[in-house]
């Protein structure tokens, strides 16, 4: 009994567990910022990538061939700009990568529950 009466008194491990519990919580804070950093940069990845291919010209051209006993009309494609692709084909800074644009009205949680006591 006196050994349990012993440790209960000792505070020699109290100030490590707070300090571990204030290391776990800023190392925590840090990760959840730090993901959606990470989020964020992804996305703005993916959002280049998709200008990239979108810029990609695929247009072509071929002249129609005649043989001896035989012709073939020539035939050819124009690649249209894309939808939401910026005129000049350039992503600007500080522009939403690919028109990719997440936004949503602000809306009412509803009130704190009242207890009825």
């Amino acid at each position: 009994m006196s050994m349990l009466h012993q440790l209960w008194a000792d505070e020699a491990g109290f100030v490590v567990s707070t300090e571990l519990v204030l290391v776990a919580t800023t190392l925590a804070i840090g990760m959840i910022v730090g993901l959606a950093t990470v989020r964020d940069q992804v996305v703005q990845e993916l959002g280049d990538f998709a200008l990239a291919i979108g810029n990609v010209n695929q247009s072509y051209m071929y002249e129609g061939v005649t043989g001896h006993t035989s012709a073939t009309a020539g035939s050819d494609f124009t690649d249209q700009t894309d939808f939401c692709e910026p005129a000049d084909g350039d992503d600007q800074p500080g522009d939403e990568p690919a028109c990719i644009s997440v936004e949503h009205a602000p809306s009412d949680e509803g009130a704190a529950p009242t207890s009825n006591l």
